[in-house]
């Protein structure tokens, strides 16, 4: 991951486009510096106001990205954005938006009120430098009890008010599946990004934590392995029934068959436990896969650029060397020092004219 300077900000943000790649990159890129945090913010914004009018729109979704992606490494973007928020709607309220920007802006609008991504007050201030007004029109992401409705046919469903959501995990799944059904073919990251990050890549620290715990897994309980191994075949024979001879062996039997479901039971529950405890691992490490393979990636772009950054200065190089050594040595030249007569004055040139 490159290292942070505001010139290289600057740059990422000119290069930046409406293509989800781009933008999760950068986002990505982002949230690793995330200790610089007040100034990326200033710079996005100083930038944003600089922008086209078509890319203002870009700048809001990496905006929307970094603001919903970062929550579990820490607040500082979601603080910081919120003071800045409301004069990049207004910005963008000024630069003639298409309708089409006006729609996809309200739409996160909608989404960051039903995820409880800024308080109710806040999305009204941002409606305001917006729309001119606090309620947030036309958002099609709907908080509200019609999500079925919203499901199957994600058309002409007017959302609620932000005001009428509440933040719930189960509104949060549901808007997730909501936007990729409204949004699968509008611009590109209000489907992608505004969705809790399932894809949220895990720390080292918390992958070293899962594997480590799966290390006394269910799986390699040799001990109740064991036990279950060694349980007496009577206990899930039927055909043991038949050789009972009086009611105190049936007891017997009766009490070693229960301490026999007993551990079977305990021992599947751990192993069901462990099982979900590998999907989640796996989910971890393809997510830290995919993380690490756009690292490598920049890295190797990074790479790709210094190196022709270095043949270019070579070759500048070269062609110094090359005119320095065509040039004349000075100290190998005659003295011509008080060698040549001085210059006429004005005043000579003049009398000499007249004669």
């Amino acid at each position: 991951m490159s290292s942070f300077t505001e010139t290289g900000l600057v740059k990422k943000l000119l290069d930046l486009n409406s293509s989800q790649q781009s933008i999760q990159t950068l986002s990505l890129w982002l949230i690793h510096h995330r200790k610089h945090h007040s100034i990326i913010v200033k710079t996005w914004l100083k930038e944003l106001q600089k922008a086209p009018s078509a890319k203002k729109l870009t700048f809001m979704y990496l905006a929307n990205d970094v603001i919903q992606n970062s929550k579990k490494k820490g607040p500082e973007y979601g603080r910081e954005f919120e003071h800045f928020l409301p004069k990049a709607f207004k910005y963008i309220a000024q630069s003639s938006p298409e309708p089409k920007t006006i729609n996809n802006l309200n739409r996160i609008l909608g989404i960051w009120g039903e995820r409880g991504v800024y308080e109710e007050g806040k999305i009204k201030e941002y409606s305001m430098a917006l729309n001119g007004t606090e309620a947030v029109p036309r958002v099609e992401v709907n908080g509200s009890e019609k999500k079925r409705k919203a499901d199957s046919s994600a058309s002409g469903n007017e959302a609620e008010p932000a005001k009428k959501v509440r933040s719930t995990v189960a509104a949060e799944k549901k808007a997730k599946s909501e936007v990729v059904e409204i949004n699968g073919k509008v611009e590109t990251h209000v489907t992608l990004s505004p969705h809790q990050p399932d894809g949220d890549p895990p720390e080292p620290e918390e992958l070293i934590k899962v594997i480590l715990e799966l290390e006394n897994s269910a799986s390699s309980d040799a001990v109740v392995r064991e036990r279950i191994a060694t349980l007496k075949p009577e206990v899930s024979e039927l055909a043991a029934l038949d050789q009972l001879e009086d009611k105190e062996a049936a007891i017997k039997l009766a009490a070693e068959v229960n301490d026999a479901i007993t551990i079977l039971n305990d021992y599947n529950a751990r192993l069901a436990a462990e099982m979900d405890e590998r999907k989640k691992l796996t989910t971890m490490l393809k997510d830290f896969q995919r993380e690490q393979q756009d690292l490598l990636l920049q890295a190797e772009n990074r790479l790709e650029e210094y190196q022709n950054k270095l043949a270019k200065i070579k070759e500048v190089q070269k062609e110094v060397r090359n005119h320095m050594n065509n040039l004349p040595d000075l100290t190998a030249l005659p003295d011509v020092t008080g060698g040549l007569a001085p210059l006429p004055s004005a005043g000579d040139l003049f009398n000499v004219h007249h004669h």
